[in-house]
Formats: structure tokens, sequence, C-alpha cells
């Protein structure tokens, strides 16, 4: 669903209508306004001319590909803040679809590129971001070729929870807006085998259910140690964890 604002008012921002000086790569959106779309609407299809760059403002988003054989291949889901279209390609890579209801500001490649070529100190931030996305898909790399079952659903939570809570989640909710097919499609699992793992681990005191989408960690040194990465810290009995430097940084 886009807003009628877009056809009106985004389509014609340019270079000189947008935050003046901004600092931060994501000050360059300011000047468009939201649009709204509904849990499961489509932002931009795979093949699409791509004009666009998108930022998030609320809500949470996935990414995907359709692979030959039909089946959905979901590559990651951004959160408020994270910008989406960053491809140097002419067209899109990817589908984005919102997971909840999602608001989101939209800004023309041109604008966008004017933007970069105006204020120079912008140019490392969008390089940083686009080796995050190159990052991150080598990461998922080697959580599809590499990890068991387990891993792979321990290291999704565990992400999950350091990006909501920072380096320290014992204790904290984690909430997973997402779906089970969602989780199976992501993490290369069927919805069977997530939903057996997500109850193992309940049972065994690492997670704790709280509510439909919500869960606690109770044993973060343990989720941890089942992420297949060789990274542990101890969980004691007082629920604070013991800390190593080079793991969990004061």
């Amino acid at each position: 669903m886009l807003s009628v604002a877009y056809s009106a008012e985004a389509k014609h921002v340019t270079a000189a209508r947008l935050a003046p000086q901004p600092e931060r790569l994501e000050e360059v959106f300011c000047a468009v306004p939201r649009e709204s779309f509904e849990a499961g609407e489509g932002v931009f299809w795979e093949g699409d001319q791509a004009d666009h760059v998108f930022k998030v403002s609320e809500g949470v988003l996935r990414v995907f590909k359709i692979i030959a054989d039909g089946r959905r291949v979901i590559t990651g889901f951004l959160y408020a803040g994270d910008l989406v279209g960053l491809s140097l390609k002419d067209r899109y890579l990817y589908s984005a679809e919102a997971v909840t209801p999602v608001r989101l500001r939209r800004l023309a490649r041109k604008p966008f590129a004017e933007a970069l070529e105006k204020w120079p100190d912008l140019r490392p931030q969008f390089f940083a971001r686009v080796c995050d996305e190159m990052a991150t898909a080598q990461d998922q790399m080697v959580l599809l070729s590499r990890k068991s079952a387990e891993e792979r659903v321990a290291t999704f939570l565990m992400l999950l929870a350091r990006r909501l809570h920072g380096c320290h989640p014992i204790g904290r909710r984690i909430h997973l807006p997402m779906s089970r097919l969602d989780m199976a499609d992501y993490l290369g699992l069927t919805i069977e085998t997530v939903s057996r793992t997500i109850t193992k681990l309940v049972a065994r005191g690492v997670i704790s259910p709280e509510g439909r989408h919500d869960f606690a960690i109770c044993k973060p040194g343990k989720l941890l140690a089942l992420c297949g990465d060789g990274d542990s810290y101890e969980d004691t009995i007082d629920r604070e964890p013991k800390m190593r430097q080079a793991i969990w940084p004061h």
C-alpha cells in the first residue's frame, strides 16, 4: 500500500531538498514522507527496476529470492534503521516484503547519488553498509553449509538477542515477529525441524517461552556454545555471566 504522499512529493525530491549537511546516511531520508505497508505486502520484487533506496522506520521486512523450483529462500530480516535496495545493479536482486506492519521512507537513486556526491563524509558510511551486506551474506553461507539444525536455530536466536540487547542478552526477552515458516526458509530447514529444535531448547532450560512470539534467554552461555562458533562463557547460578573480554567487552 503506497502512500498518496509519495506520488505527490517524494519523486521530486532532489539533493538540494535533503537534510542540510547530514552527519549520518540515514538523515538523507528525512525530507521524504513515510509510506505504510501491511504485513505480507511487497515493497519491491526481484527483477524490478532498482529505482529507489529505502530506509525502514518501523516494523520488520524479509528479503528473499525464489529459486528455480519455486521454493523461497529468505536471505535476511530488516529492522528499523536498516537500509534496503543498496544494490549497485540496475534491477533488484531480491524481493522485500513486510513481516509486520511497516513504515519506511523511499528515496530515488538520483538524489541519493547526488547526496553522496555533495557530502563526501557520507561515502564511507555507504560503503560500510555495502560491506555489511557482503559480510552478512558470507555468514549466511556458513550457516547453511556447515551448521547443524540446532546450531542454526541457536545462531538465529543469538543474533536477534544481540541485535535487540547488545552483547549481554542474559534474562532478556527476544521477540520473533516472523513465523516458523519464515525461520525455516531463512535457516534452510523444515518447519517441523525448527519447531522441534525450539522445543528442545525450552526443555533444556536454554530459553523460556513468554507468549506466542517471545522467548527469554535463560542460559545465554549455553545458547552461545550451541551456535558452534567456538565462543562460550559460563552460566552461573545467579544468572550473571562470567565474561571473557574477547567475547563480551565491557
